[in-house]
């Protein structure tokens, strides 16, 4: 089997370590890239000599005999970008959000049928080994039943200015909740606050509300004094804490709970069980996600098989980016999504359901 040829389009702040993984994984070669700023593609051509074109248009790719580009543009610049790639017949690899509504996503998924391509988007931490690893405890009943999900995303900066924190830093734990739950959220609703740029909200909180009465927060920020990349999954037998900062113990497990137990004596009360056992820091062999990712995205392209973050994940994961922007427009009102990924306002619902009485 020859090697797929890559290209890669955006070397700005992610598109860098795209291209490392690419030219470390046997069977592959980057071929060419592209950025709108000289001195990004200076910088790549410097550290990779081997890359044979650098260019300020990414179109001249086109005549380069590639299979598949990567593109780690600013959002905005996603959807033209990837569409313009698969109706020239490449595979596809686009940073989250896949495109910032939608209707564009959707659109992106069937010009992906239309011309045979892959389409996967780029939500990293599915391809974590400690992410996973919560995952098969929650689906082999380990933890319990879930009660919540907790998750922290902050630190000081990097403050962008033309896309909001729930914009640049929800999709990451939104795509977290979706894998670890293996379901779509019911509701949402969020509230954020402008500290620093008027109209652009630094600090976001966000519910979201799954089946079976699971509630989800997310807290992202990009005004908090200290780095935090942390998930907390309580459930009724097990509570895991999953640290993202943490170098080595990135995994606690807290053999911890409580029951409620009804008094058999008076009626109606009720006394508390609280369950203290140990706490483990399980062995979770580190593999850089990154490079899970990009390898998974070859594999899908020699196999033809889809991809697990493929475009209708990274079109969920919008919808609910939508319906928390709605949300936080209208003051933090619930929005609730239905069946396919839309968000409808409680407002809205009650009212068509009076015009429906």
């Amino acid at each position: 089997m020859t090697d797929l040829r890559i290209g890669a389009i955006g070397c700005g702040y992610w598109g860098p370590n795209l291209i490392r993984n690419f030219i470390e994984i046997p069977g592959a070669q980057v071929i060419a890239i592209a950025d709108l700023k000289q001195e990004s593609l200076n910088r790549i051509m410097e550290r990779f000599p081997q890359i044979e074109v650098a260019t300020r248009d990414y179109r001249d790719l086109f005549d380069l005999n590639l299979d598949a580009v990567v593109i780690a543009t600013p959002p905005a610049a996603h959807y033209a970008i990837a569409r313009d790639c698969m109706e020239h017949g490449l595979h596809v690899l686009v940073e989250k959000p896949i495109t910032l509504n939608s209707e564009d996503a959707e659109d992106l998924i069937r010009i992906a049928r239309e011309n045979e391509v892959q389409l996967m988007v780029g939500h990293t931490f599915e391809y974590n080994s400690a992410v996973r690893a919560i995952r098969q405890m929650i689906r082999e009943g380990e933890l319990g039943e879930i009660y919540y999900i907790d998750a922290i995303r902050a630190s000081l900066g990097l403050f962008q200015t033309r896309a909001n924190v729930v914009w640049d830093l929800a999709p990451h734990d939104i795509s977290i909740l979706r894998y670890l739950l293996d379901d779509d959220p019911i509701s949402v609703n969020t509230h954020g606050s402008s500290c620093v740029q008027e109209g652009i909200e630094d600090v976001a909180y966000t519910t979201l509300m799954f089946p079976n009465n699971i509630m989800a927060h997310i807290r992202s920020s990009w005004l908090d004094p200290s780095k935090q990349r942390r998930i907390t999954v309580v459930g009724s037998k097990k509570m895991v804490i999953y640290d993202d900062v943490e170098p080595l113990e990135k995994i606690k497990i807290y053999d911890k709970g409580v029951k409620a137990i009804r008094h058999t004596d008076t009626f109606g009360e009720f006394s508390f069980a609280y369950h203290y056992g140990d706490v483990v820091i399980p062995y979770i062999r580190f593999e850089e996600p990154l490079r899970v990712q990009c390898q998974h995205f070859l594999d899908c392209i020699n196999e033809g098989k889809q991809p697990q973050t493929d475009g209708l994940n990274g079109m969920r994961v919008v919808q609910v980016i939508e319906a928390a922007q709605r949300s936080m427009k209208n003051g933090g009102s619930t929005v609730f999504l239905n069946q396919n990924g839309h968000g409808d306002s409680a407002d809205a619902l009650r009212a068509e359901a009076l015009i429906n009485v």
